[in-house]
């Protein structure tokens, strides 16, 4: 058993290896080829229909006029006074011949045929007897002999008339009509290839374009759109790809906006960290002076003030980074059950302060965990603002056009109106919350869950005189 060549892979066991090769096997046309060989290949099938109709249409026609010839001068010659033997032998030849005809009379008992001297003798078969002694009216046929159409019609007392015709001319006609069908077939396929090939070239220019704005991001990141020209497909072909342009230019200015402002906030608990370590290193080191416990004490709670900052901050990043994962799977949620469920972790640590809850039925398709995640966000933003003994407000109710509002009202300081359009901002703060422990990044997570299920959020001021911020999500009545 031989190696196979070098270049080519043996075809796994229980395989038939391609005969063709794997050079013409894995051999591809471009979009351009194809769409020419397609105009090419369309129009070569019309043209070959076309031209085969119109060659059988031609040749029944000239044949259907050469029997209808052959016929009538037959039955003339039959319908003529008869002619005596002597005379028919005496007609000259040439004249016949001038006339491109054959003609005998056949004595159907003899198988005898009278035919002009000198002269031609017409094709005889059985077909002419069974017509001369009355078997078969009339007959038509082409001797494949001689080439010639042969027909015979009864002259009476076991007579008949044989008349024929050479073929010859009509199939040089016919002959000459294939090849001007060809030469004409032949040239439109050309055409039609050439007209393909300018179609595809202009029709496939803004595919070309897309291409190479494709490469252009690919290779070096920019991410600026490409001109829209035109209304058909491919200008909304384009303009779709600039709208998904414009989409992954705002994800990676959204991302790193997130890591810039990530790194901020970061880099003050971590600064802070490690000055109180340093502190602690150095107070440790041999024939450092020891630190007063008090002061110990109140290092080691920043760091762990400081811990609990950046574990907070950590997990809000990664709530955020898990919520712009495309949703694999939607459920049916109920979102009085979800409200009810933040409302019980909420309470845990909520302390003195009391919740106010009203709640109407209203279901949505989305994801359970992340508007529950969304909700306590809000419950904890109100508990962390208000004050102990006082009331938080927490209201689920439709609206009557599709949507239905989860409210949460605290009785706290409420929001400056400067701020009220920033509260949901990554990383934002007021003046007010700076003091208070946070990442800036639950009421992010609230703006995101809501948008992520078809909603939005606003921030307003609460007629306790607190902040009132809302979600508004599509959905239905529970029937």
């Amino acid at each position: 058993m031989t190696d196979p060549p070098a270049g080519e892979q043996a075809a796994p066991a229980g395989e038939v290896p391609d005969p063709r090769g794997t050079r013409w096997s894995t051999r591809r046309f471009s979009l351009r080829g194809r769409v020419t060989l397609l105009a090419a290949a369309c129009v070569a099938g019309a043209v070959a229909l076309v031209s085969l109709c119109a060659y059988l249409v031609v040749r029944n026609n000239l044949l259907t006029q050469l029997d209808d010839n052959l016929l009538a001068r037959a039955q003339a010659a039959a319908n003529s006074p008869q002619v005596p033997t002597d005379q028919l032998r005496e007609v000259p030849g040439a004249l016949l011949a001038s006339a491109d005809l054959q003609i005998g009379q056949l004595n159907g008992f003899t198988g005898d045929l009278i035919y002009p001297q000198p002269g031609t003798r017409p094709p005889v078969g059985p077909a002419e007897v069974r017509v001369a002694t009355g078997v078969l009216p009339q007959s038509l046929r082409t001797d494949a002999a001689t080439g010639m159409r042969v027909v015979a019609v009864p002259l009476g007392h076991g007579q008949a008339i044989v008349l024929a015709q050479s073929m010859a001319p009509t199939m040089r006609a016919l002959n000459q009509l294939s090849v001007v069908l060809f030469l004409v077939g032949g040239a439109g396929i050309v055409v039609a290839a050439g007209a393909g090939t300018a179609v595809a070239r202009a029709g496939l220019r803004p595919v070309d374009r897309l291409t190479s704005a494709a490469e252009r991001v690919a290779a070096t990141g920019d991410l600026r759109p490409i001109p829209v020209s035109g209304d058909d497909e491919l200008a909304r072909l384009t303009h779709s790809f600039n709208i998904m342009l414009g989409t992954v230019a705002d994800s990676q200015e959204r991302q790193r906006q997130l890591v810039a402002d990530a790194g901020h906030e970061l880099r003050t608990p971590l600064t802070s960290m490690r000055t109180n370590l340093e502190l602690l290193l150095s107070a440790s080191r041999p024939g450092a002076p020891s630190l007063p416990d008090e002061d110990r004490a109140d290092i080691e709670a920043d760091i762990r003030g400081q811990l609990d900052e950046l574990t907070q901050l950590i997990g809000d990043l990664v709530e955020l980074a898990r919520q712009d994962e495309p949703r694999e799977q939607a459920e049916r949620v109920d979102l009085m059950d979800v409200v009810e469920r933040a409302l019980d972790r909420a309470r845990r640590r909520a302390g003195e302060i009391e919740f106010e809850v009203a709640l109407q039925p209203w279901v949505l398709t989305g994801d359970n965990s992340s508007l529950e995640r969304a909700v306590l966000n809000l419950l904890d933003n109100a508990v962390k603002f208000s004050p102990q003994g006082s009331r938080v407000r927490v209201t689920l109710r439709p609206l009557g056009d599709g949507t239905a509002v989860v409210e949460v009202a605290d009785s706290g300081p409420g929001i400056a109106e400067e701020d009220l359009p920033k509260v949901f901002d990554r990383f934002y703060r007021s003046s007010e919350a700076r003091t208070l422990p946070g990442s800036g990044l639950g009421l992010a997570i609230v703006k995101h869950a809501a948008e992520r299920h078809g909603g939005t959020v606003y921030a307003n001021r609460a007629p306790e005189g607190g902040a009132l911020l809302t979600i508004r999500l599509p959905g239905a009545p529970v029937a």
